[in-house]
Formats: structure tokens, sequence, C-alpha cells
């Protein structure tokens, strides 16, 4: 009998296609409830996961001794509770590498976007209040020549470097642990994070989502960046405080921010949504067609793979 496999949204045939001779259940576009989720994971041998859904203890246990693979089919791994699956001998794997390049033009397009007031005028444009070209109107900073810094220096933060070589950017980083390699390659220099606030034009956020990285982004960080300057994040929502950010950018005490991740998403604090001075987008950062596609089929290879009894592309756990 074929092992079932639990997909919990639609995603890419390119996935789908991967899991043929398996017992596949796909639920439907839009994000299932957790009641619904339990159900259907009961007799799972291997769940194919989503960020928006939260694998716990609770999810393993009701899909039962079967289950032996959550593949997640995002870089990121936070919704999934590695010690429950430890503890169960459930292999957790992800999707890196894949969606690198994506997500630094998405990072790069919030930093223009931001920067050039894009979303404020074409608002303006729409809603019939532009009558005339003005000298004065909608100014912004240049991206170009500026300094930019990037707050975790992994694939995709070096990824956002390469681009900004291109706009003659003055690259500074910072990282849980210095990468001269990376500095040579790029020409880029390491700095405290106090040091890389203070220093940029632009900082854009790339470390993954763990509890020292939480609120990594706060008040107090906030009032050490320059008042013309612009804030992206593409990472994890709860790597910035929203709330402080929000009351920054209300008092001008930052230029702009450029948002593509929230802190309980797919809620965005009501403040953010009154402002103009904030470019946000429905966390897109892999969205696009060939991304979504490379992602989907290396999640459903990972899954494929451990549930013949092979080992895995990218395992996240022991």
């Amino acid at each position: 009998m074929a092992e079932k496999v639990l997909v919990t949204r639609e995603i890419p045939d390119a996935g789908l296609s991967v899991l043929e001779g398996f017992d596949v259940t796909v639920l439907s576009e839009s994000q299932p409830g957790r009641e619904e989720l339990l159900e259907a994971v009961s007799g799972a041998a291997g769940i194919l996961a989503t960020v928006t859904e939260k694998i716990d203890a609770e999810l393993m246990d009701a899909a039962g001794d079967e289950l032996k693979v959550v593949a997640n089919m995002a870089v990121g791994y936070d919704n999934v509770d590695l010690e429950a699956g430890n503890e169960r001998g459930v292999v957790v794997t992800n999707t890196p590498e894949v969606l690198n390049e994506t997500t630094a033009d998405t990072a790069f397009m919030l930093m223009l976007a931001a920067a050039r007031r894009l979303g404020e005028a074409e608002r303006l444009l729409r809603s019939g209040g532009w009558d005339a070209w003005g000298p004065k109107q909608l100014t912004g900073p240049d991206v170009w020549g500026k300094t930019l810094g990037i707050v975790g220096f992994g694939r995709i933060g070096q990824a956002l470097a390469r681009r900004a070589k291109g706009f003659a950017m003055d690259i500074a980083y910072h990282d849980q642990y210095r990468n001269e390699d990376a500095e040579r390659e790029l020409g880029a220099r390491y700095l405290d994070l106090e040091e890389l606030l203070r220093a940029s034009d632009f900082v854009s956020i790339h470390t993954p989502l763990t509890p020292e990285t939480t609120h990594l982004i706060g008040a107090k960080e906030l009032s050490s960046m320059k008042r013309e300057a612009v804030l992206v994040n593409t990472s994890r929502g709860p790597v910035v405080d929203e709330a402080a950010l929000a009351d920054a950018l209300a008092e001008s005490r930052i230029f702009a921010a450029g948002l593509d991740v929230y802190e309980n998403e797919p809620e965005v604090h009501p403040k953010l949504l009154e402002l103009e001075n904030v470019v946000l987008a429905p966390h897109i950062g892999s969205a696009s067609i060939e991304t979504r596609d490379k992602m989907a089929a290396l999640a459903a290879e990972n899954l494929a793979t451990v549930l013949r009894g092979e080992q895995p592309k990218t395992p996240v756990n022991e």
C-alpha cells in the first residue's frame, strides 16, 4: 500500500509530480485551520508543509507512529518543532539555496521602493491627487553610492551585497561569525550591530528567527539609525519590533521602511497601515514562478527520499 503524504497547501505541479506513487492528500490554497490539519494528518508518513503551518508535537502525534518526515517548503523552519521531531525520530528538512537570488531581489526592490517613495507615489496617482510635476514633489534619498548595512551575512545577505556592488554601495555587515572570504570577495567590512546601525544609510535584515534574534531591532536599535535611513526586512517578522518601528516611522526618526514579513502574519500592526513612509508586501520574497517551482520540487524530493529510506538533500535536525 502506498504511504500517505499530506501536503498542507496547494503547491506548484513541479512538487506534486515528484510525489507520484504516494497516496497524496492536498489541502486547499487557503491556510488550513488547526482542526482541519489535525484531522487530515492522521496516518501520514510524510508532511510537506509551508511556513504558515505550525508543525508541533501535537500535530506529529496526530499523524501517528507512521510519520517519518516533515519537509518544510521554506529556508526557515521556525514553524517546526525540531525537538519534537528528534524525540519522535522524524526527519525535518528545508529548502535552502533555491530562493537566495529571488529573496535578494525582493530586498533590493524594497530598498528602492522605500527610498524613492514608490508606494506613496502610486497611491497619489491612482487617487487622482497628482496634478503636475513639482521640483520638490516626492523626493527621497539616492540608493546609488550609499552605505548598506546587512544584518545576517548568509547566502541571501551575500546575494544582496552582490546587487549592491552594482550600485557602488559601501557594504557593511553584522553576523554571529565573521566571513573573511566573503569580505574579500564583496569588499564588505564587519561591524558590530550598533556601529552598523549608526553608519548605514540602508539596513537590510537577513537573520533566521531564533530566541536571540527576536526583536533584535527594537526601539534602542532604531534610535541608533540615521534619521534619513531606510530599514528593510525580508527575513522573519519578529526579528523587528513592529510597534517600535511604527513609532519610529510616525515620528520620522528614520526615513522609511520596506517590509515583506510581519510579527503576527497575516496581521500587520495597524499603525503601519496608516503610514505613507513604509512599503508593505505580503511575504512575496520568494514569489517568482521559477523559485517556487524549485522550492516545491526540493521539498517533495526531500520527503520522497526519506520515505525511500535514504538521506535527504537538506536535513535540518539530527
